[in-house]
C-alpha cells in the first residue's frame, strides 16, 4: 500500500491545543465495522456500548517529564529511551552542537556528555552529578507534549498529559485515548459488567514518526518495551469482546499473540507474564487475534497509527469517520476527542 493513501485534510484549527475542562467532557464518533454506521456521542454514553463479559484492556504506562532544557550550551534535549541508570539515549535541538564528546550543563550541578550517535540522528549520553536522572526529573524536567501542540507545557499538563491510571514510569508520549478516562468511569463500566486489565507498552518517539517511504511495507518501525501480567493474560482469555482502549494497547495484545500462534506446541499462556520489546506495524491488510474493539482517538495523516485504525475498520471506512469527524469539527490528535470502533 502506498503512504499517499492514507492522507486527509485536515484544518489546523481542529488540533487540539488544550484538553478538555474535563477529562470525560469529550466528544465521541461510535463507527460499527459491520454497517458503516457512524453516531454522534459523548464520551460518557461509553459505558451504554459495554456489556457483562466484555474487558476493557489499558496502557498503564506512565509519562516521565522527559524534556529538558540546558544552560550551557542552550539547548533542548529529550530523554527517548534509557539505557541504564544515567544512561540514556536522547532527541537535541540543536543537534549541531552535540558531538562526541561534548558536556552539556544542565545546572551547576548536573551534566550530561555525549558518548554516540545513532543513524537515526539520537545521542547518547551519559549523566552525571546525580545519583539517577530519573529522581531529578520531576523538578528539572518538562511533560513532552507533542510536537503539534504548539505552546510550551505548563503545570496543567504534568496531570492532564498523563492517564489516571499510569502506573509504571517509562514514556515519552501518552496513551492518549486513556486521557479521557476518570476513576468514576472506569466504576461505571465495571457496575456495567465490564472487567479491566492493564498492560504496559513504554511509548516513544515512534508515534509520531510519519510514514517517509512511499510504499508502506518500507517503513521501520520504533522497538518498544512492553510488559503483560499474568494476571491479565488470564481475564483477557476469558473475555466474550475485548475492547482495546488505544492503539498501543492494540500493538501489545496483538504481539503476544503473534508471538504464542509461533510457539509449537502453543504453551498454556495463562499463567505467566509475557514482556519483551515490540516494532509490530499493523496496517491492512491484517488478521486480529485479540482485539474486538477499540476505543483510540484521531490520528496524523500518514501516520502507522492512522494505518493501524484502518487495518481495524477498513481503510475506506475509516477516512470516511474522519471526513465526517471534521465536517462536525471534532478536536483531533493527542488532547482531543474520541473514536469508538465496534
Amino acid at each position: 500500500m502506498r503512504a499517499s493513501e492514507f492522507d486527509y485534510e485536515l484544518p489546523e484549527e481542529l488540533i487540539a491545543q488544550t484538553p478538555a475542562e474535563r477529562r470525560d467532557q469529550s466528544r465521541m464518533l461510535v463507527l460499527h465495522r459491520a454497517t458503516g454506521k457512524i453516531e454522534h456521542a459523548q464520551f460518557l454514553d461509553l459505558p451504554e456500548y459495554v456489556a457483562v463479559g466484555d474487558v476493557m484492556v489499558f496502557n498503564d504506562s506512565k509519562v516521565i517529564p522527559a524534556r529538558l532544557r540546558a544552560i550551557s550550551p542552550e539547548m533542548e534535549m529529550l530523554l527517548v529511551e534509557e539505557v541504564a541508570p544515567n544512561d540514556w539515549w536522547v532527541l537535541m535541538r540543536p543537534a549541531k552542537r552535540a558531538r562526541a564528546g561534548t558536556t552539556i550543563k544542565l545546572n551547576e550541578n548536573i551534566t550530561a556528555t555525549v558518548l554516540d550517535t545513532n543513524p537515526e540522528g539520537h545521542r547518547r549520553v551519559k549523566f552525571s552529578g546525580i545519583e539517577n536522572i530519573l529522581d531529578v526529573l520531576p523538578q528539572l524536567g518538562e511533560t513532552p507534549l507533542p510536537p503539534y501542540i504548539k505552546r510550551r507545557a505548563d503545570s496543567a499538563d504534568a496531570e492532564r498529559y498523563q492517564t489516571v491510571f499510569a502506573k509504571h514510569l517509562g514514556s515519552v508520549a501518552a496513551p492518549t485515548a486513556g486521557l479521557h478516562f476518570t476513576p468514576e468511569m472506569i466504576k461505571r463500566l465495571r457496575d456495567r459488567g465490564a472487567q479491566t486489565a492493564f498492560v504496559t507498552l513504554h511509548v516513544g518517539l515512534g508515534t509520531f514518526a510519519p510514514v517517509k517511504t512511499d510504499n508502506v511495507e518500507e517503513h521501520t518501525m520504533h522497538a518498544e518495551r512492553f510488559v503483560v501480567a499474568p494476571e491479565s493474560v488470564q481475564l483477557i482469555e476469558s473475555a466474550k469482546r475485548v475492547v482495546a482502549v488505544g492503539t498501543t494497547t492494540v500493538r501489545v495484545l496483538e504481539t503476544v499473540a503473534a508471538d504464542v500462534r509461533r510457539r509449537s506446541p502453543p504453551p498454556d499462556v495463562g499463567g505467566y507474564e509475557h514482556s519483551g520489546r515490540t516494532n509490530i506495524f499493523i496496517f491492512p491488510p491484517f488478521e486480529f487475534r485479540v482485539v474486538d474493539a477499540l476505543l483510540t482517538n484521531f490520528h496524523l495523516p500518514r501516520s502507522t497509527l492512522l494505518m493501524l485504525v484502518s487495518a481495524f475498520a477498513g481503510r475506506e471506512l475509516v477516512l470516511a469517520a474522519y471526513a465526517e469527524a471534521v465536517r462536525e469539527r471534532y478536536r483531533f490528535f493527542s488532547y482531543g476527542d474520541a473514536m469508538l470502533i465496534l
